[in-house]
C-alpha cells in the first residue's frame, strides 16, 4: 500500500500544544448579532449511574456530576442547563468537547454568556476559538479536500483550556485521560474517567452501535478517499486497550459491552475498508526485524528503526507519525502557528514481540517533521533522551527561529549533540556520525556494526535506484538548503566507511556495495556541473539556497511595548568579503534600532548583524498576524526585498 505525503518525491512551526493550566471563564463574550432559531430538543435527562446522565439534544450531551457541581461533556443546543437543577445541581464547572462539529457545541454562546469555561481538543482550538478566520479562508470552489470541517461553528468562541492528547484533565478528584481518536474528525478525542466505580470512555462520534458508525461522508478527508475509516480503526485498537466498562458515544446508545462493541466494529469498518481500497488498513501494520538487534517499520510515514540492546534498552533512529494515512491527513489540518499531530505506535509490539523494556535515545536522521513527529511524545511519556548532529539542536529547539521545509512546530530539548566524525559508544554499539548534506544542511548519517553487518542510517539521502544504471536515488528540496556539493559530501562519507546496508527515511534496509556508491557519485558530479552551467557564473550556490540572506528568528513573537532582539544573517558563498546593507520593511510605527544594518560577511562564511523591534504599546494591530520584509543592497548593488519574516502579535 502506498503511504501518500505531501513530499512528492517520495510517492509549520508554532508553539506546542500543551494543556494550560486551568483558566478562569472567558472573558470574551461571543457575539450577540447571530440570529437564534427558537428550536430546542424535548425530553429530560436519563440517569445511566448514580452521577453520570445523559440528555438527547443535537447530540447526547453527558452530565456528570459531584455534588452540586457538574462537567458536562458536549453541550448541544445548551438546553441541558434548564434541566439542571432538577438534578441537584447549581453550577457547571467545565464544558468538554470531544471534537468541533456543530451538533456538539452550537450552543456554546450559552455557555459563554454564562461565564461556563470551555475546553476543546487541541487539534482543533483554532476550529473554535478563530472559526471566523477559518471561513474566511476555507476553499469551495476547485474542491478537492472534502472533509467536513464544513460542519464548523459560524462564529468565534473563546477557549479557555486545550486538551492535549495524552493529557489528563483533572477535575475535583475526576482525572479526565484525553486519548486521540481521529476517525469521525480529525482532531477527535475520547475522554476516559472512572464515574461512580465505572471505567468510562465518552467517545464522541467514533461509533454509534456495535458494528456501526454514524455516518460516512464525515470519514472522507480527499477526493474518493477513505482515510477517516483508516484512522478510525485505529483509533478503535487503542480505544479498545484502555479497557472501558462503558462507552458513552455522541450519538447512539451508551455501551455497556465495549470489547464487544468496540471488536464488532473494527470487523465491520476492517472488512468495508479492504471493499473500497484493496488495502489493509494501518492497524495491519507491523514492523519487521532486518537482524536480531535491529527492527525496522517502513509502514509508518518514515521508516523508524529500533537498534537492540541485550539489555533490553532501545535506541530509535527517528520516530514520526503512524502511517502516510496519519501524517498526509494531519498535516493539510493542521493550524497555521500549530504543530502536527502525534499518535503512538509500534511501542507496544516492540516490548511485546521483540523484549523491548525502555526507549533510552532516539536520534533523528535530520530534522523533517515526518522523521521526529514522536519525538516530543518520547521524552514526555518515556524519558528519552534526544541526541543529534550538532546543526540540529537550534532548529529542534528554536524551531520558530528558522524558514526550511518541514519544520516540527514543537520544541524540544536536545541531550547530547555531535560533530562531523565523532564517535560515541552506546551499550555494546560503537557509532561514528558524518555530517551528510543534500536532502538537507541539517542531517547526518550514522554507522554502525550490528549483528556483523556494517550498517548507515541515512536519513532521505539515499534511496533505492530506478533508472537501472546502477545508481541510488536522491532528491533535491531547495527550502531544506542546498549547495552544489552537498550530495557529493555525503555519498563520499558512504565510499570511505563501505557499510554493506543502508537503512533509508522511507522504505526497508537494502544492501549496497562499492560500485553502486561510485556510480551514484558520478551521478551526482554531473548534477553539480548542472548546477554551474544553468546558474550565473561563480554564483551557483546563490541561485540553489532560497534564503541566504535571512531575518532570524523568522517566526517572531513579539509583545506591543516590549523591545525584541532580532538578527539578518548572511551566507557568503563568494571568494571574497561581502559588503551588506540592510533595512528592515516594517509597519512606520514601529522603532526599528538601527533602521539600517551595515556590515561585512567575511568570505565563505556566514555573518549577522543584530537589530531590536519595538512596538508600541498603543498600536492597533491590523491582523495577528503579519509579515515583515528585508530590503537588501549587496557590494553596492541593490537587490530589494529578497527575505522576510512572519510577526506574530502576542
Amino acid at each position: 500500500m502506498s503511504s501518500p505525503t505531501r513530499r512528492n518525491f517520495l510517492k509549520t512551526a508554532g508553539v506546542a500544544s500543551v494543556p494550560a493550566a486551568p483558566a478562569a471563564a472567558p472573558k470574551t463574550p461571543a457575539r450577540k448579532s447571530v440570529r437564534a432559531s427558537g428550536f430546542s430538543p424535548a425530553g429530560r435527562p436519563e440517569k445511566i449511574s448514580e452521577n453520570l446522565y445523559v440528555f438527547e439534544d443535537t447530540c447526547s450531551v453527558y452530565v456528570v456530576r459531584d455534588g452540586a457541581g457538574c462537567v458536562l461533556i458536549d453541550f448541544g443546543s445548551g438546553k441541558i442547563l434548564d434541566h439542571l437543577g432538577a438534578l441537584g445541581i447549581t453550577r457547571v464547572d467545565w464544558i468538554l468537547h470531544t471534537h468541533h462539529h456543530r451538533d456538539q457545541c452550537q450552543g456554546d454562546r450559552k455557555a459563554v454568556e454564562r461565564n461556563i469555561p470551555i475546553a476543546v481538543p487541541a487539534h482543533e482550538r483554532h476550529l473554535f476559538a478563530g472559526a471566523e478566520n477559518f471561513w474566511r479562508n476555507r476553499r469551495v470552489y476547485h474542491l478537492y479536500y472534502v472533509r467536513n470541517d464544513f460542519n464548523t461553528l459560524t462564529h468565534d468562541i473563546p477557549v479557555a483550556r486545550a486538551l492535549a492528547d495524552y493529557s489528563t484533565f483533572r477535575w475535583g478528584s475526576t482525572d479526565f485521560f484525553v486519548l486521540p481518536a481521529p476517525g469521525h474528525t480529525l482532531g477527535s478525542i475520547a475522554l476516559i474517567a472512572v464515574i461512580d466505580g465505572r471505567r468510562t470512555a465518552f467517545t464522541g462520534d467514533l461509533l454509534y452501535a456495535p458494528g456501526r458508525i454514524l455516518n460516512l461522508y464525515d470519514t472522507q478527508v480527499n477526493y474518493g478517499g477513505s482515510e477517516g475509516i483508516d484512522l478510525g480503526i485505529y483509533s478503535l485498537a487503542r480505544l479498545r486497550e484502555q479497557k472501558p466498562a462503558l462507552v458513552c458515544p455522541s450519538h447512539g446508545r451508551p455501551m455497556p459491552d465495549p470489547d464487544g462493541a468496540i471488536g464488532q466494529t473494527i470487523r465491520s469498518l476492517t472488512d468495508y475498508y479492504r471493499f473500497q481500497t484493496g488495502n489493509d488498513p494501518v492497524e495491519q501494520f507491523r514492523p519487521y526485524a532486518v537482524s536480531p538487534h535491529l527492527v525496522c517499520h517502513y509502514l509508518t510515514t518514515s521508516s523508524f528503526y529500533a537498534i537492540l540492546s541485550d539489555s533490553g534498552k532501545a535506541m530509535f533512529l527517528d520516530y514520526g507519525a503512524a502511517s502516510g494515512v496519519h501524517f498526509g491527513n494531519f498535516e493539510r489540518a493542521t493550524a497555521t502557528t500549530d504543530r502536527i499531530r502525534f499518535v503512538e505506535h509500534s511501542i507496544d509490539h516492540l516490548r511485546s514481540q521483540y523484549g523491548m523494556k525502555s526507549i533510552d535515545v532516539a536520534m533523528p536522521s535530520h530534522m523533517h517533521d515526518d522523521h521526529i513527529n514522536g519525538f516530543p511524545h518520547l521524552i514526555r511519556k518515556y524519558g528519552t533522551k534526544v541526541w543529534c548532529y550538532e546543526n540540529m539542536v537550534d532548529i529542534l529547539e528554536n524551531p520558530r527561529g528558522h524558514n526550511l521545509g518541514c519544520i516540527l512546530g514543537e520544541p524540544f530539548k536536545v541531550s547530547q549533540a555531535f560533530r562531523h566524525g565523532e564517535k560515541f559508544k552506546w551499550e555494546e554499539y560503537e557509532f561514528e556520525v558524518t555530517h551528510s548534506p543534500g536532502h538537507t544542511e541539517y542531517q547526518m548519517a550514522l554507522f554502525v556494526t550490528l549483528d556483523g553487518k556494517r550498517v548507515a542510517f541515512t536519513g532521505d539521502a539515499f534511496f533505492p535506484g530506478t533508472r537501472n544504471d546502477g545508481t541510488m536515488r536522491h532528491n533535491l528540496i531547495f527550502r531544506n538548503h542546498v549547495e552544489n556539493d552537498s550530495h557529493l559530501k555525503s555519498i563520499r562519507n558512504l565510499i570511505e566507511r563501505e557499510p554493506e546496508l543502508i537503512a533509508p527515511g522511507h522504505g526497508r534496509a537494502y544492501p549496497v556495495d562499492r560500485a553502486m556508491m561510485l556510480a551514484t557519485e558520478q551521478r551526482l558530479r554531473r548534477q553539480q556541473e548542472w548546477f554551474l552551467e544553468l546558474l550565473p557564473g561563480g554564483e551557483s550556490n546563490f541561485g540553489l539556497d532560497p534564503s541566504w540572506v535571512s531575518i532570524y528568528p523568522y517566526q517572531m513573537l513579539l509583545s506591543p511595548g516590549r523591545r525584541r532582539r532580532a538578527e539578518v544573517r548572511v551566507r557568503n558563498y563568494r571568494p571574497a568579503p561581502m559588503k551588506m546593507e540592510v533595512a528592515v520593511v516594517a509597519p512606520r510605527e514601529w522603532r526599528l534600532e538601527p533602521e539600517v544594518l551595515r556590515f561585512e560577511v567575511p568570505a565563505g562564511a556566514v555573518g549577522s548583524q543584530a537589530f531590536h523591534i519595538t512596538i508600541p504599546k498603543t498600536w492597533d494591530a491590523p491582523s495577528p498576524r503579519l509579515a515583515i520584509a528585508a530590503d537588501v543592497v549587496s557590494d553596492g548593488k541593490y537587490l530589494g526585498q529578497i527575505t522576510e519574516a512572519v510577526v506574530e502579535i502576542a
